[in-house]
């Protein structure tokens, strides 16, 4: 396998083309409807990619936002390229050591799937050749480009598709690996520490969607396949697997095939509909007005559906297909009889599209005959390129871990130049600023969080994940005890965050995660108390002082933890003095019940073995 990849990271900039800020927004101030086209790019050419989305004849649905303008509706002519931005973009080009070009071009990339107004989304290639080191390897850096986000999918639906125009024109540096990948958990610490050198500059947005991933995987004797937008860094290491093994049976279907001879006959689908009116149950059930018509693959039968849990499913390649464009119902003769076709209608549909007993059928139901012989015609030309092994293209990640075909891939026929964007020249002045003002690179800062605050590695690790290196830093000048910042920003703070309820945006300031950790370093609450508190602090409590005493939380003085241990011992006289200290873990829990985390653990059980102690001490016991 060898794999490479695209990260693609908002800016916490403006927008690219105006200076509308980079903000999302859920109200509504207008919607306008559109259709999109392919056309020519600078060769002149359509992408493969752009004409299939355009065959689909969608209409797009834009939502006009508070953070959008003329620009984004493509109503107004873009401005120039945004400074701020770029100087982030070289920034990141100059800490992966890549050579920054002389001049930034703007170029204009067809894309007619609706994410973008104008049916192009412009591009500007900034640097090339860099590299990054990840554990002890370097991968090559092939490009670092800036580009505007895309529209921000709302729903969709067979004919109409939404959109929001707020991340519409966002910045995005795009960092794309040369394909020297060969494992799957190779591609995630790649990305990681890309990611981090992203975040040392201090210039990008946070939060799900702000950074994506594209993984481009092939095999030997495979194809290049994309897997485009990958949000969740823990599941690129499967998706890299579930494609290198997808490509493999692909491969060994291919073999097959090519074995038995096996071939796509030229003509078209042909009608069936009437064979199958008496069918009520299944994806071909009769429905009136539909069609259903029916495809023949000579040799193909038996390599449809997987005889083994592990085995290839070429069927669902084809169902992907005719999904494509919009249609759900499709079945294939290694699936039947079933579905409401016994045997007899089995026989006598492979009489009417001329099958041996080594052929496949597919079947296929639309709401009208126009729709059922696109479907078709994306399903034939699937089923010849198994001939020849893996096709290349696009795929959706899905959450388990799998992909679904999404289109063909795109080539250099979309592209051409933008002719509303002068170039951007890259004088010396300009980088030798920006070289004297570089952040630390990551392997630097982590050598020196390990040196200077003696924290794990792996504690160093969760700060660079998370994002909290400066907070972290800023924190100890404070005067706070760096394990305990470390573990309040990387554990604590995220846990309650996950434990928010509905309104997900809110947050705990900087002032009161400082006053919580006085508070922790004071003895005024216990370790032990964070968690509820923080809760409260996220619930609206003004302080810690509030949020503690809303929990019953309110810290006890060491001569109160006394009275309350020696009250525990008190209760449990014969207890101790049976089993001795042995009977400290008993007298512990009704103890921490009592302190319900207004002290620290160590201090509770520092005051009971002292009472305990002085028990058996007092009877002449052995302690």
């Amino acid at each position: 396998m060898k794999a490479g990849l695209e990260v693609h990271q908002q800016l916490a900039t403006a927008k690219l083309f105006c200076r509308c800020p980079s903000e999302l927004s859920e109200a509504v101030l207008g919607v306008v409807r559109r259709s999109l086209r392919a056309t020519g790019g600078e060769d002149h050419l359509v992408d493969a990619a752009a004409a299939f989305q355009s065959a689909r004849g969608l209409i797009f649905r834009y939502e006009i936002s508070p953070s959008s303008c003329l620009v984004d509706l493509d109503e107004e002519p873009p401005g120039l390229l945004n400074p701020e931005a770029l100087d982030v973009a070289l920034t990141v080009a100059m800490m992966l050591g890549a050579r920054v070009l002389d001049e930034v071009e703007v170029m204009r990339k067809i894309v007619v799937d609706g994410s973008n107004t104008s049916g192009f989304q412009r591009t500007a290639l900034v640097a090339v050749d860099g590299a990054i080191d990840v554990g002890g390897q370097r991968y090559r850096i092939d490009t670092i480009a800036l580009e505007e986000d895309a529209a921000r999918r709302i729903d969709g639906g067979a004919h109409e598709v939404s959109f929001r125009l707020d991340r519409l024109g966002v910045p995005l540096i795009e960092i794309a690996t040369a394909p020297e990948i060969t494992q799957g958990a190779e591609a995630r610490a790649v990305a990681e520490e890309i990611g981090a050198v992203l975040r040392s500059t201090g210039r990008v947005r946070r939060g799900i969607g702000t950074i994506r991933e594209d993984l481009n995987v092939s095999t030997d004797g495979g194809a290049r396949v994309e897997i485009k937008g990958v949000q969740q860094l823990r599941l690129l290491e499967k998706y890299a697997g579930v494609e290198e093994e997808r490509q493999r049976r692909l491969l060994e279907v291919a073999t097959e095939l090519r074995r038995r001879g096996a071939s796509v006959p030229p003509e078209g689908a042909r009608p069936v509909t009437d064979l199958l009116r008496e069918v009520v149950e299944g994806p071909l059930r009769f429905r009136d007005g539909w069609v259903v018509v029916g495809l023949r693959f000579r040799g193909f039968a038996g390599l449809l559906r997987a005889n083994t849990p592990d085995g290839p499913r070429l069927g669902r390649e084809l169902a992907d297909h005719a999904r494509s464009v919009g249609l759900g119902g499709l079945l294939h003769s290694d699936e039947l009889p079933g579905q409401g076709i016994g045997e007899q209608l089995l026989v006598r549909l492979r009489r009417e599209l001329d099958a041996e007993p080594a052929d496949a059928l597919v079947l296929l139901a639309a709401p009208d005959l126009a729709r059922a012989h696109a479907a078709a015609y994306r399903v034939q030309g699937r089923a010849r390129a198994a001939l020849d092994g893996v096709p290349p293209e696009t795929r959706d990640p899905l959450p388990d871990g799998t992909t679904r075909y999404s289109r063909p891939l795109p080539g250099r026929n979309r592209m051409y130049p933008e002719t509303d964007v002068p170039p951007t020249t890259i004088d010396a002045a300009r980088t030798e600023r920006l070289q004297g003002v570089l952040p630390e690179r990551p392997s630097a800062t982590r050598q020196r969080l390990a040196a200077d605050f003696a924290l794990r590695p792996e504690r160093i690790d969760q700060l660079w994940r998370s994002g909290e290196v400066a907070r972290f830093e800023q924190f100890v000048a404070d005067g706070r005890t760096a394990n305990n910042v470390a573990r309040l920003l990387t554990q604590e703070l995220p846990a309650a965050m996950g434990r928010l309820s509905g309104d997900g945006e809110r947050e705990v300031s900087d002032d009161l995660l400082r006053a919580l950790l006085v508070a922790l370093e004071r003895g005024t609450i216990a370790k032990e108390a964070i968690p509820p508190v923080l809760d409260e602090l996220l619930a609206g409590a003004t302080s810690v002082a509030d949020a503690a005493e809303r929990r019953g939380l309110v810290g006890v003085s060491g001569d109160e933890l006394g009275d309350m241990a020696g009250k525990v011992v008190a209760a449990n006289r014969e207890l101790v003095l049976a089993k001795g200290m042995a009977a400290f873990s008993a007298l512990m829990g009704d103890l921490m019940k009592e302190v319900r985390g207004r002290r620290d653990g160590k201090e509770v059980a520092a005051a009971l073995r002292t009472k305990m102690a002085g028990l058996l001490a007092s009877e002449g016991r052995p302690t």
